[in-house]
C-alpha cells in the first residue's frame, strides 16, 4: 500500500482558499485536513472541507458522458464516449452558428471553482467563437461599486489588523459559517481585550460568539450607518483632522444629508431602538481602532452599493485608518498580481458580443430575440437551482429547441435539463493556481489524484471542443500546467522573482499590493470622496430596497449554512443530514398570526412563485423577517421549487449585482 500526504487548495467560493494537506492511499483521498503551515489556514478546515473527500470519491459523481433520452428535467440519460458527445456539440454549435450567428449560445459558469485556470477556461473558447457574453455578478459586485464610488482603487487593509483593533464588527457578516478564519481572529482579538459586535438580520451562530449583537431590517445597513454619522456629527466625536487631510466632501454630507438621519428618524426604518442607535455611535466614535469586517449578503439588495458606501464612510469619520487596527475589510482584490488576459484571451474576439447578466438568465432564454439563446452550456455552475426567478429559469430549460450541456461531477437540478451531460473533475483531480480574497495570499497546486472515471477538467474539456470546431490556433493545445506558466512567468510588482519561485514550488504565499492601504487614497481627488460628482448620487444618502413596493408582509432572508455553500455539498449525506431539511424560520408572533404551527409544511409566496418548506418557530428571526439556510436540491426538498423561485432578477443599484435577499413574501400553511 502506498501512502502519500499532498498540498492542495480548496477550490470553493470562500474568502480564505484555504491550504489543504490530502492523504492518498493507493491513489484515492482518503483524508483532508487543513494546512497548519499555511499563513491564513493554520490547520482549521470548516466542516464542509473536512470530509472533502467524501465529495471527491461520492458514489452520485458522474463518470461518463450522457446524453439525454427522457423528457427535459426528468433525469433520463444513456452514457456515450466522449468522441460522440464532442462530435454532437460541435455540429450542433457549428448549426447554429451557421444559422443564427454564434450569439445564439450563451455560456453560464461562476465560482464552482476559484482556480484562475479552470474558472476562467471557457473564456478563450467563446471569445473565439463569438458566443455571447455572460457578466458575472451574481454574488457581490455592489460591494466593489460602494467601495469604490467612495475609495477609487485604494486596495483593502490587512485584514489581519483586527489584532490590533479594540472594537471589532462583524456587519452582515455570519462568519461562523461563512468565514471561520475571520471568526477565529476575531475571537482572538476579544482575548486581547476587544469589544465584539455582530450586526445582521436574525441570530447567526455569528451572534452567538460575540459580546452584543443588533438585529436590524433587512436592507436597513445604510439607515443604519447614516444614523450614527448623525449622531458622531453632532456630538463632535469627528476626527476633524483626519477629515480636513484625508476626506472630501463631509461637510456636504453633514449639511445636506445627515440632518434627517437622525437615530429617531430612523429607528423604525431599521428597527433598533433610537437610544441604542446612540450608545453605538459613541461607543464606535471613542474607540481607538476600530474595525469593521463586512459580509457581502448586505450588498444583495436594491440599496447594496450606497449601503456600503454609507458604511464605508464611517472609518473616515473617526479617524480610524490613521490607527493600526482601525478601518474597513471589504475583501482584498488581488487581480493586478497575475495577467489573466493571457488566459481569457480577449484578443481572440473579432468583435464585442452581447453581453447578459447572469441574473436575467430566466429572462435571456424566455424573452430573448434577435437571436434567440438557442444553446447554453454550463460549467461549474448550477443555476436551475441557484439563478433568480428559479421559475423563469426552468421555463427556458425546458425549451426543446434550447441545446443545453452542462459539465459537473453530479447530476444536478441543472444537469437534469441537460441534452448532453459531461463528467467533471474535482479539485484534488487537477492542476491549478488560486488566489484569495479574504487575505492576499496565493497557492500553486499540482493534481493529487487522477481523474475519477473518465471526468475531465474545464480546460481539457474546451481543449477538446476547440479542437471539434476545427480551430488549430496553438493555444488550445496547450495544458494546464503551460496556462499556470502563462500567469507566473510575466513578473508583477505583486510579487518578487523568489515569491514566484515559491508558488511554483506549491508554497502558500503572501502578495503585496501595488500601494499600502491607509496611506494613500487611490482616487482622482488623492482623498476619500464622500462626494463624488462622477456618481449618479453624488453623496451617499438613504434609498430604499426594491421588495418595499412589492406589498407582501414579510421580509424573506436566504441566507448561509455552515454545512452547505450555494447548492453545492448536497451530495454528502452527513452535511445534509445535519441542515434536517429545507426549513422556513419564522418568529412565534408571525406564525400565531397565521395559525401555523411548528413542523407543518407551509408555503411562502409572491408574485414569482410558490416554495414549500418545514416551518421551525424560531425566537432567533426577529418578528417581520423570516429565514431559509442553503440552496437545496430538489430531490432533497419537499415541492418541486427551492427559494430562488421567490427571488427576482432586479439588479442592484450599482454593480448590476443580484438583489437575492431583496424578497417579500406571506405564508399559508398546506
Amino acid at each position: 500500500m502506498t501512502k502519500t500526504t499532498v498540498r492542495s487548495v480548496c477550490p470553493y467560493d470562500c474568502p480564505d482558499a484555504c491550504g489543504l494537506l490530502v492523504t492518498v492511499e493507493n491513489g484515492r483521498a482518503t483524508a483532508v485536513t487543513g494546512d497548519p503551515d499555511h499563513p491564513v489556514t493554520r490547520g482549521l478546515l470548516c466542516a464542509k472541507m473536512n470530509q472533502y473527500q467524501q465529495t471527491v470519491h461520492s458514489p452520485r459523481r458522474l463518470t461518463t458522458p450522457l446524453r439525454r433520452v427522457g423528457k427535459k428535467g426528468a433525469g433520463a440519460f444513456e452514457p456515450i464516449s466522449w468522441d460522440e458527445a464532442i462530435a454532437s456539440i460541435c455540429s450542433r454549435w457549428q448549426e447554429i452558428i451557421a444559422g443564427h450567428g454564434a450569439e445564439a449560445i450563451l455560456p453560464y459558469s461562476y465560482a464552482g471553482t476559484m482556480g484562475l485556470v479552470q474558472r476562467n477556461a471557457g473564456h478563450a473558447f467563446f471569445n473565439k467563437m463569438g458566443a455571447s457574453r455572460l457578466e458575472r455578478t451574481i454574488c457581490s459586485p455592489a460591494k466593489d461599486a460602494g467601495w469604490k464610488a467612495l475609495m477609487g482603487e485604494t486596495p483593502a487593509m490587512d485584514p489581519a489588523e483586527i489584532a490590533q483593533s479594540d472594537l471589532v464588527i462583524l456587519w452582515g457578516i455570519n462568519a461562523a459559517a461563512t468565514s471561520i478564519h475571520a471568526m477565529r481572529d476575531a475571537r482572538t482579538a476579544r482575548r486581547h481585550g476587544a469589544r465584539l459586535w455582530a450586526i445582521d438580520t436574525y441570530r447567526t451562530p455569528t451572534c452567538d460568539a460575540v459580546d452584543e449583537a443588533f438585529l436590524i431590517r433587512p436592507g436597513s445597513d445604510g439607515a443604519l450607518a447614516l444614523a450614527l454619522l448623525h449622531v458622531i456629527e453632532r456630538e463632535g466625536l469627528l476626527d476633524r483632522e483626519f477629515i480636513s487631510a484625508n476626506v472630501l466632501g463631509f461637510e456636504e454630507l453633514a449639511s445636506r444629508i445627515l440632518p434627517d438621519c437622525s437615530p429617531a428618524q430612523m429607528a423604525d426604518v431599521c428597527g433598533l431602538p433610537a437610544g441604542v442607535i446612540e450608545r453605538m455611535a459613541r461607543e464606535y466614535a471613542r474607540a481607538e481602532a476600530p474595525f469593521i469586517r463586512l459580509g457581502s449578503g448586505l450588498t444583495r439588495y436594491g440599496n447594496g452599493a450606497m449601503s456600503v458606501r454609507t458604511i464605508s464612510c464611517l472609518p473616515a469619520a473617526v479617524g480610524a485608518w490613521w490607527k493600526t487596527g482601525g478601518g474597513i475589510f471589504i475583501g482584498a482584490s488581488t487581480g493586478g498580481a497575475f495577467p489573466l488576459v493571457s488566459v481569457t484571451r480577449e484578443d481572440f474576439m473579432a468583435c464585442v458580443p452581447r453581453l447578459i447578466s447572469m441574473n436575467q438568465l430566466g429572462a435571456a432564454l424566455t424573452e430573448l430575440a434577435a437571436p434567440p439563446v438557442l444553446s447554453l452550456y454550463v460549467y461549474h455552475s448550477n443555476p436551475a437551482s441557484i439563478a433568480p426567478d428559479q421559475n423563469s429559469v426552468i421555463s427556458g430549460l425546458e425549451r426543446e429547441n434550447l441545446f443545453t450541456v452542462v459539465h459537473e461531477r453530479f447530476l444536478t437540478d441543472t444537469a437534469r435539463y441537460a441534452d448532453i451531460v459531461l463528467p467533471a473533475t474535482s479539485s484534488l483531480e487537477h492542476p491549478d493556481l488560486y488566489r484569495s480574497y479574504g487575505s492576499y495570499h496565493a497557492q500553486r497546486c499540482s493534481a493529487a489524484i487522477r481523474a475519477v472515471g473518465e471526468a475531465k477538467s474545464n480546460w481539457e474539456v474546451f481543449s477538446l471542443l476547440a479542437a471539434g470546431m476545427g480551430w488549430g490556433e496553438p493555444f488550445f493545445r496547450l495544458v494546464t500546467d503551460e496556462l499556470i506558466e502563462l500567469l507566473l512567468v510575466e513578473e508583477t510588482p505583486w510579487r518578487s522573482r523568489a515569491v514566484t519561485e515559491q508558488l511554483r514550488k506549491g508554497e502558500p504565499i503572501m502578495l503585496a499590493p501595488l500601494s499600502a492601504p491607509k496611506k494613500q487614497w487611490l482616487t482622482p481627488s488623492g482623498k476619500i470622496e464622500i462626494l463624488n460628482r462622477h456618481e449618479t448620487e453624488p453623496l451617499p444618502r438613504l434609498l430604499p430596497t426594491h421588495a418595499v413596493q412589492d406589498g407582501y408582509p414579510l421580509c424573506l432572508q436566504p441566507a448561509v449554512t455552515p454545512f452547505a455553500l450555494n447548492s453545492s455539498f448536497y451530495e454528502q449525506d452527513d452535511l445534509r443530514s445535519k441542515q434536517n431539511c429545507m426549513e422556513l424560520l419564522m418568529h412565534r408572533v408571525d406564525a400565531e398570526a397565521r395559525g401555523l404551527v411548528d413542523g407543518q409544511i407551509v408555503a411562502a409566496y409572491n408574485d414569482r412563485g410558490s416554495v414549500r418548506f418545514t416551518l421551525l418557530i424560531s425566537e432567533r428571526v426577529p418578528a417581520g423577517t423570516i429565514v431559509t439556510e442553503g440552496v437545496w436540491w430538489r430531490e432533497f426538498i419537499p415541492g418541486d421549487r427551492g427559494v430562488n423561485a421567490l427571488t427576482s432578477q432586479r439588479l442592484t443599484d450599482g454593480g448590476r449585482g443580484s438583489t437575492l435577499y431583496d424578497v417579500t413574501v406571506e405564508v399559508r400553511g398546506m
